[in-house]
């Protein structure tokens, strides 16, 4: 792997005597940056930000272009470096992400990464990530060191190295639940609202009666069934899952034994039969087409946004977008009665950890040939309000307007389909609190009031520093991964024959003739070996 040091990175800048006047105005703007001044950066730059997403077209693309032409301005005047954007298109994201890094040319400098599901641990053990030293970081991004509290830092490393910068001073809840209609809850007698499989049930049935005019309750595409089941499994039992070692999250401990590893999928026979049966239970209520796993052009969440479905699954941050009186929401222009409620999986338990502060953190490319310009180019993009707010916003005015400083809005004509630059950019590497803006129109009233629960019930992730050694095991980690995903399609959606306790007992041999105890085996002595008995 290629290795930097601070000592070489310093001395190469010394040797040359020309300091860039544009960092001039870093040291005038505060102490922050003013060490930069000592930095040589007369050799202007392009720094490649490699992202997941699909880059934009037409109008779309005109409008990112635009707000890089601003951006740019700015980190040549302080940096004398620009930033281009590549994208890892959906289709086959991962692979296509992999083998980009793993092709070493220096074709990308900064890296979106996140440990549960861009394998920025596998990443970083196979030598695609650069070690990020303290000296380095303290160097080349002041800010983002001096606001990354020490154990935080701690969780970015590995073997004793970092190699994350966490993206954790942004507050979001990605767990995950289901978004139904509030209003149509209370008619069903639910007063409070949905707080349970139970009361799911309860209202999806008032609906098949009460709004026949429903295209679906849900019209799933299909691709749900690990969430769903994931989801029964929070909501009937302590179990916390390990993230990045299957879609199916399917190892981990409980809250009060988190270091005691086991698989519910195994275990928790009775538990899976009763969800089996509630899924079949659903298929026959027609929660969902009848086709639903062959679904694919489905998109629940546009219908949800029109009226069409009752039910949105998906996460927190989801929910805090459906309940925004926006435009693109038109149940509340239709219906001045409209109310979106959140039922999130894990309610009745109280089984809820945070999010892992690596979910989104950013990276440098271990073939960079400008590492450290990179790491000030980030620096900036994450603490630097003119250049947070337009590579999460876009142009002022434009894209979004500032109300009282604390708000943004949509300008009048506004198109999110070609001017949400947020959702050009992808930038979930870095977001920042202490300079974002909130959505005026979102329902700050229910989403305060449910992150106030979320706080009171949540505990951290405890898995962080694990990096799990699946050398041994991956082989039949990815046929278990494959007999999840053709048995719980089935189950998850009521689509398989015979009995509940018939299917869930064939799924479980099947993942016991896959070698899933040896997997849990190997799994809790690493375990072991790191956080002791």
């Amino acid at each position: 792997m290629k290795k930097r040091t601070i000592a070489l990175l310093m001395s190469a800048a010394m040797a040359t005597s020309m300091i860039a006047a544009t960092l001039t105005a870093c040291a005038e703007e505060g102490d922050t940056w003013a060490n930069w001044a000592d930095v040589d950066t007369s050799e202007h730059v392009v720094i490649t930000y490699m992202t997941t997403g699909d880059k934009p077209e037409g109008e779309a693309l005109e409008n990112l272009n635009a707000m890089m032409d601003q951006l740019n301005a700015i980190l040549t005047e302080k940096v004398n470096a620009e930033l281009a954007i590549q994208f890892i298109s959906w289709t086959d994201y991962l692979s296509n992400y992999n083998l980009t890094l793993a092709s070493m040319d220096g074709s990308v400098d900064l890296v979106g990464t996140a440990s549960d599901w861009l394998d920025a641990w596998p990443n970083a053990k196979n030598g695609a990530f650069l070690e990020l030293s303290e000296d380095m970081l303290q160097t080349y991004a002041p800010a983002t060191w001096a606001s990354v509290p020490a154990e935080n830092w701690e969780m970015c490393k590995y073997d004793g190295e970092i190699y994350l910068m966490p993206e954790d001073g942004y507050t979001q809840w990605t767990n995950h639940g289901f978004a139904y209609r509030l209003d149509w809850a209370r008619e069903a007698g639910l007063e409070n609202g949905v707080h349970s499989w139970e009361d799911m049930t309860t209202y999806f049935q008032h609906v098949k009666e009460a709004h026949p005019e429903l295209k679906y309750m849900w019209d799933s595409d299909g691709t749900n069934y690990a969430t769903m089941v994931g989801g029964w499994i929070s909501s009937h039992s302590n179990y916390i899952s390990i993230d990045g070692l299957n879609s199916g999250a399917m190892w981990g401990g409980t809250k009060e034994t988190p270091y005691t590893i086991y698989s519910p999928y195994v275990t928790d026979t009775d538990s899976l039969v009763e969800f089996a049966k509630l899924m079949k239970e659903w298929d026959e209520l027609g929660v969902w087409p009848t086709d639903v796993l062959n679904n694919n052009g489905a998109d629940n969440r546009m219908e949800f946004r029109s009226g069409q479905v009752a039910a949105e699954q998906h996460h927190t941050q989801t929910w805090a977008d459906l309940c925004s009186k926006n435009e693109a929401n038109k149940i509340y222009q239709d219906d001045e009665d409209a109310e979106v409620g959140f039922f999130y999986f894990g309610e009745e338990t109280g089984n809820l950890t945070s999010l892992n502060i690596t979910h989104g953190a950013m990276a440098v490319s271990a073939a960079s040939e400008n590492p450290e310009r990179a790491l000030m180019v980030y620096d900036l993009i994450r603490n630097d309000q003119a250049c947070y707010r337009l590579f999460n916003f876009g142009i002022e005015g434009v894209s979004y307007e500032v109300v009282d400083d604390v708000y943004k809005k949509e300008p009048e004509g506004y198109n999110s389909d070609t001017q949400n630059i947020n959702g050009m950019t992808n930038f979930w590497w870095g977001r920042n609190d202490t300079l974002d803006l909130k959505n005026s129109t979102n329902n700050w009233e229910a989403i305060n009031a449910l992150y106030a629960k979320y706080d009171e019930v949540a505990q951290p992730y405890m898995y962080g520093q694990f990096v799990a050694d699946v050398d041994s095991i991956s082989s039949q980690i990815n046929n278990i991964s494959e007999i999840h995903t053709n048995y719980m399609k089935q189950i998850a959606y009521g689509k398989y024959s015979g009995t509940a306790e018939e299917i869930v007992a064939e799924y479980q041999q099947a993942l016991i003739d896959a070698g899933i105890e040896d997997v849990t085996a190997e799994l809790q002595a690493q375990i072991t070996e790191l956080y002791g008995e």
